[in-house]
């Protein structure tokens, strides 16, 4: 483990440790049909690179070079620790220095560490049994999990939360692990096929972490005032659907920091819409059921779970990340509708040619800007 000024400002051994304590255990399966569950994933995700290729005309043979990793909620925990250290690194640099510089700095940071490791292990548990797949963008190698060919890049499948998730809905579990495929290999479309996606993106986080107000005591300020807002009520920031709040995320920002957020919130609504709308399009081809997946998955986004479930969801941005899906696809499906799918292609030209956060909500918009007709 890297050492940061002698003490690291993010006990990131202690946060694995403590999610993989804490994680929910996932359902009971034999041992063949653990290995059943394994073997089919991995033959839908290499099937369902042709369905996506075909289906969004991005990317070629030869374009992936990115491992398919099924995990268990353990691994998925390990796998976005260390994401989360390489994505954080330039950030706790920043903050290794201020404290060091600091009365008390290297005992405050060896105690915040920990305390932040547990913080971040307590979130880790929490998502852990939730998530389906994820493409990992900024992936570094670890000795459990490799990195892409590219430096960076590798798709996760989390097996039992799929089982679980598939015997909830009552839907024929092959058709489903074959739709969540769909999903997740869109991502490994988008950002293997665009080689700019990465960079851009990567650039966009660290700009935003580079605005992050480092100073401990604004920061502790900033935290002790989102606390009492959200446990308040106050809905000074609520949004137009009325679901009152704003998230913790939210709620800690500079004002240049919104204006990035902004800017990333579109491209994940896009990437996120693009690759619904694909595996939606893809489905009645290849996936008999899709129509019924389909129905009880978005009636099961929509009712959520308990109240705690709930509160939780809304302060880690949990429903923000859902509206992200509906006004992405929304977004895509109406370009598609009126350029065609090599017409919204073009979205991917440059960054320049991105949404933005308002042209998510007008598709229109964004239609006129970047085919605007010389003539």
């Amino acid at each position: 483990m890297t050492s940061l000024g002698g003490a690291e400002m993010v006990d990131w051994n202690l946060a694995v440790a403590t999610a993989t304590r804490l994680v929910r255990p996932g359902p009971e399966v034999s041992r063949d049909e653990a290995r059943a569950v394994v073997a089919e994933l991995r033959r839908h995700a290499k099937s369902s690179e042709a369905h996506v290729r075909s289906f969004t005309r991005m990317g070629t043979e030869d374009t992936h070079d990115t491992p398919v990793l099924v995990v268990d909620r353990a691994g998925w925990v390990r796998a976005n620790v260390a994401g989360f250290r390489e994505l954080l690194k330039p950030l706790l640099e920043k903050m290794k220095d201020r404290r060091g510089s600091g009365p008390g700095g290297a005992v405050m940071g060896a105690v915040g560490g920990k305390v932040t490791g547990v913080e971040l292990g307590m979130l880790l548990s929490f998502l852990a049994s939730r998530v389906l797949g994820q493409y990992e963008t900024f992936a570094p190698a670890t000795r459990e999990l490799p990195a892409g060919g590219n430096g960076g890049g590798r798709l996760l499948l989390v097996a039992p939360n799929i089982v679980h998730v598939e015997r909830e809905l009552d839907v024929d579990p092959h058709d489903f692990r074959l739709w969540v495929c769909l999903h997740e290999e869109t991502h490994r479309t988008q950002f293997s096929s665009v080689p700019w996606l990465r960079d851009h993106l990567e650039g966009e986080i660290q700009s935003f972490l580079g605005e992050t107000e480092v100073d401990p005591m604004t920061v502790l300020e900033r935290v002790r005032e989102a606390a009492q807002s959200l446990a308040g009520g106050r809905t000074d920031g609520a949004d137009d659907d009325g679901d009152g709040g704003r998230t913790f995320v939210e709620l800690v920002q500079t004002p240049a920091q919104r204006e990035i957020l902004a800017r990333l919130t579109a491209v994940m609504s896009l990437l996120e819409g693009h690759a619904d709308y694909v595996m939606d399009g893809v489905g009645p081809d290849v996936v008999p059921s899709v129509t019924e997946i389909r129905e009880k998955f978005k009636e099961r986004r929509q009712r959520g779970a308990s109240r705690l479930d709930q509160a939780l969801r809304k302060l880690l941005g949990l429903d923000a990340k859902l509206r992200q899906y509906r006004d992405g696809e929304r977004f895509v499906r109406a370009v598609v509708e009126e350029v065609g799918m090599d017409g919204f292609n073009r979205v991917w030209t440059s960054p320049n040619t991105l949404p933005t956060k308002a042209e998510i909500a007008k598709p229109a918009d964004w239609v006129a800007r970047v085919h605007r007709k010389a003539d």
